[in-house]
């Protein structure tokens, strides 16, 4: 596996993480034991990176890695997320304020039974709360001990800009793929190369669409939120369905599998850019893994490119009250 530097002067990491979301969230029935085996496959691959977050499964998902981290910690570059909370009455709230910044990495930290967090990331960003008083309160755990590196996510360049003046940051974690180009491509990516911080790209085979498996909106179980994200509605799904078509038409003439044609092209934005795949079982993982031996041609990338155009995907990435709270 080859690996990449996150951001200016930091980690060595392997260009494809591993996003464990699904195996506790989001993505239909849990299985703990094909989860476990599929985080120590990563790491017999020589995937290092793993990424979590305090509430994928509301805490289940730390706790699940965690024994894994622990027996493997040497070979592990281990990131999780906060900024997402749940209020008594059950509706979801993000809070960025200093006092949670404090509480919920030392949560996080008792979950995964770990004395330190490679890269903690603001998952997402209350506007009302300033910036720099999160980074400011994340910059103290990292005087602390208890973060090495730090993170964000969703966030906007002027966002970035004025986080990046308080503490450096060395990552900034943006959902890019062929099937979501436009939130990366520009000023983004502009400014991250100007202050050198790392892109980690996730949902890089576009929660699933890039696999080429995907027939029907019918298709998935009870508690798969992409059952109500808008790309996979059934006045979306048709014209979706024609693009990965036309992806799967390229992979075969290089000899690959959609997916890890999808991966291949993101890898082959920049050597700045990291994915993280997220996958549950085994099998899945290793077919990712692979992609990273594929060199894609100029002709090639440019194929892959045409065969999705910017803007040519119907539909949100999420449901309207998620939207909400992206790119502050």
């Amino acid at each position: 596996m080859r690996m990449r530097t996150l951001g200016a002067g930091g980690p060595q990491v392997s260009a494809i993480g591993l996003g464990c979301m699904g195996m506790s969230f989001a993505y239909g029935e849990r299985d703990d034991a094909e989860s476990v085996r599929t985080l120590h496959r990563a790491l017999d691959l020589g995937i290092n990176h793993l990424d979590t977050a305090d509430m994928y499964g509301w805490g289940h998902n730390e706790e699940l890695i965690g024994p894994v981290v622990r027996q493997r910690r040497d070979e592990v570059f281990l990131a999780t997320k906060f900024g997402h909370r749940m209020s008594p009455d059950g509706q979801r709230f993000i809070d960025t304020s200093a006092a949670w910044v404090r509480q919920a990495c030392d949560a996080s930290l008792k979950r995964l039974g770990v004395d330190t967090i490679d890269l903690y990331y603001a998952h997402r960003r209350n506007p009302d709360t300033p910036v720099e008083e999160t980074v400011s309160a994340m910059a103290e755990l990292v005087a602390a001990g208890k973060v090495r590196y730090l993170g964000l996510s969703e966030v906007s360049p002027a966002t970035l800009r004025a986080a990046h003046a308080v503490h450096p940051i060395t990552a900034v974690q943006m959902e890019y793929s062929l099937f979501t180009r436009d939130v990366v491509e520009g000023e983004m990516l502009a400014t991250c190369r100007e202050l050198g911080v790392a892109v980690v790209a996730y949902s890089p085979i576009g929660r699933g669409w890039l696999t080429g498996t995907i027939t029907s909106p019918d298709q998935f179980a009870e508690g798969d939120f992409r059952r109500t994200a808008p790309r996979f509605s059934k006045e979306n799904f048709a014209a979706n369905l024609a693009l990965v078509e036309r992806v799967k038409e390229v992979a075969a003439e290089i000899g690959c599998t959609p997916a890890q044609a999808a991966l291949a092209w993101v890898l082959a934005q920049g050597e700045d850019i990291v994915a993280i795949p997220g996958t549950k079982r085994v099998r899945y993982l290793e077919e990712n893994a692979a992609a990273d031996a594929i060199r894609l041609t100029d002709e090639q990338l440019e194929r892959l490119s045409a065969a999705v155009p910017v803007g040519a995907v119907k539909g949100d990435r999420y449901p309207e009250p998620l939207m909400r709270a992206l790119g502050h």
